[in-house]
């Protein structure tokens, strides 16, 4: 099951594994895709899926140190070389657009606050900045007349996305960055047309795909969900109806898919009981991904009971580029990565693990 092909819309897909996005902060200052990145991709081609790190649609939507953009035409044509070297194994290559919203820092910014749906700060131990480990700020809460940018931002990534050569985006509206913010209700205490209701929460994620399907046919835009999630202090009481809503809200709209964070092990709210693919599955009418601390059993017995169609499989995919003739042989998986090196922003721990050599 896991490992036999799979027709999304008018994609062939030799598999149903897809490589997850990970944020690896390999891209450099300018924030450019480059010949290692290429490599790294290109050795985990064997997915029938693969999709990038999250890529910021502009300079406000920054968060991290050197993560990869697609706000500027030279960052769009440095990815180039990476869809290409991921084509050549004939896999179909999807771009994660990105904006970190709250869970940013002044010091990305000129001294600017980072912004978001309401100036509600994270509780955490701080995040990482160009000028070390920070405590969170209070972020400024977004003006109503400041959202129709934020919407170009990602329709103009879209754009440049599409004139690298990738073949589709993923809109993140998980793991506490922007568009989750907006969505839930923890975050988002607004009176505007934005906050509200469940209709106004989502209406950001709207508007933004609206923008996005005039770039790219709507069979080709994915959205990610993480209903689960405690990443960047979130969780919301209301979450089993707030991502029910958003479910089936997207039918409206024939997606590629809907990526949903099922699992827990990117840490879990504790507002109720975790909810389940089964649940999506009920409401939601399109292909369905599963992510988030999958074995090749555990995804094998998901598509088999009908409640996935794609499992996407983030870690093991760092420590073991061939993660998927791994799957097919039975072969071992290699030790996880040392968290050290996931985001270092050096050569070593990336594009150097080394593929099973059968005795």
């Amino acid at each position: 099951m896991l490992l036999d092909s799979y027709r999304l819309h008018d994609l062939k897909l030799r598999n149903r594994v897809v490589m997850a996005p990970m944020t690896r902060a390999r891209a450099g200052a300018e924030r450019l895709a480059n010949p290692l990145m290429a490599t790294y991709y290109a050795q985990r081609a064997s997915a029938g899926l693969i999709i990038t790190e999250a890529t910021v649609v502009s300079e406000q939507g920054i968060g991290w140190p050197n993560t990869p953009g697609i706000y500027t035409d030279r960052q769009a044509q440095s990815w180039r070389q990476v869809v290409d070297a991921v084509h050549v194994k004939n896999t179909p290559m999807f771009m994660q657009l990105w904006h970190c919203g709250r869970a940013s820092h002044s010091s990305f910014h000129n001294g600017e606050l980072p912004v978001a749906p309401s100036a509600i700060p994270i509780a955490g131990d701080g995040i990482h900045t160009p000028a070390g480990k920070l405590d969170y700020e209070t972020p400024r809460a977004l003006e109503t007349d400041e959202i129709p940018a934020i919407v170009e931002d990602y329709r103009l990534a879209a754009e440049r996305a599409k004139s690298a050569g990738f073949d589709g985006i993923e809109v993140h509206a998980a793991n506490g960055y922007l568009l989750d913010e907006f969505i839930q209700s923890k975050t988002n205490l607004r009176g505007d047309r934005y906050g509200g209701s469940l209709e106004n929460r989502f209406r950001l994620l709207r508007e933004i795909l609206d923008a996005v399907t005039a770039v790219f046919p709507s069979h080709r835009v994915g959205v990610r969900f993480s209903p689960n999630g405690a990443f960047n202090d979130m969780g919301s009481p209301d979450y089993r109806e707030t991502f029910l809503y958003g479910a089936n809200l997207l039918n409206d709209y024939r997606l590629a898919y809907l990526h949903v964070m099922d699992g827990l092990d990117f840490g879990f709210h504790e507002l109720g009981t975790p909810m389940t693919l089964a649940e999506f599955r009920a409401v939601y009418q399109g292909p369905l991904m599963g992510n988030c601390g999958h074995t090749r059993d555990s995804a094998t017995a998901l598509i088999a009971a009908g409640q996935a169609d794609l499992i996407a499989f983030g870690r093991p995919f760092i420590s073991n580029p061939d993660l998927v003739e791994r799957f097919a042989h039975g072969w071992p998986l290699s030790p996880p990565a040392d968290p050290g090196v996931w985001y270092c922003f050096e050569p070593e721990g990336f594009a150097d693990f080394p593929a099973y050599q059968p005795e």
